[in-house]
């Protein structure tokens, strides 16, 4: 079975420093039909204006995910933690038992675009924790790149959920198949640009959920980024 989330449909929300697009209900945007999949709670397309962000605010009980697209994210938290996330890089925070962390964009001059993205974790009251690496750009080549995963396996950052997820940068004519264990089921997310997935033609910002598929099959049409989310 494979529903389409169309970009178009998402929530909006426009604070004039951040400009914010929900696949999945947040915040004000309230749809009780995309409260999230399985065990992905949030999507949002975040843009924000140089200089701005973020101000220091709490979290529990969630694995938060930072993918930049354009531009430098700032984030520091209340593990002493301090960083800039740039493209590449694939940034996550165990909220566990609490902490408080602020975003910000790290220019003065230029936006910063990027997305965050929470799942919910495997048990509740777990320890805080951070960790942040950077994908080069041969990786996500033509393939599809695990970026993050319940074990760490391949040198991906551990999330303490039933989730893997892949990254991948697809030219035309470029292709790649991830199969679907049985009951397994996939969030596939367009970042930017375009891509075929499942022979449904998506633009930035669209989605697919697949469940009872025996793979994903993502092919390049005129240059897209997508993520896509392997979930029990």
């Amino acid at each position: 079975m494979i529903t389409q989330r169309l970009a178009d449909s998402r929530g909006h929300a426009e604070h004039g420093w951040l400009d914010s697009h929900h696949t999945f209900s947040f915040a004000d945007y309230y749809d009780p039909a995309h409260m999230g999949f399985r065990n992905l709670r949030v999507i949002n397309e975040d843009r924000v204006e140089p200089g701005r962000g973020f101000g220091t605010h709490p979290h529990r009980d969630m694995e938060i995910l930072s993918y930049v697209l354009e531009g430098g994210l700032e984030h520091r938290d209340s593990m002493g933690t301090g960083s800039v996330i740039r493209p590449g890089d694939v940034q996550v925070m165990s909220a566990g038992t609490g902490v408080t962390h602020s975003e910000f964009n790290a220019s003065r001059t230029e936006p910063v675009h990027f997305l965050q993205i929470w799942l919910l974790p495997e048990r509740r009251g777990l320890k805080p924790g951070y960790q942040q690496r950077s994908f080069g750009a041969a990786e996500k080549d033509g393939h599809l790149r695990l970026v993050a995963s319940g074990d760490g396996r391949d040198d991906s950052v551990t999330i303490h959920t039933d989730a893997s997820i892949y990254a991948g940068v697809f030219a035309a004519g470029q292709r790649a198949e991830l199969p679907l264990a049985p009951g397994r089921h996939a969030w596939v997310h367009v970042a930017r640009g375009a891509a075929r997935v499942n022979g449904h033609d998506l633009k930035a910002g669209d989605a697919l959920a697949l469940s009872n598929e025996p793979a994903v099959t993502v092919e390049g049409t005129s240059g897209g980024e997508v993520l896509v989310f392997d979930l029990g």
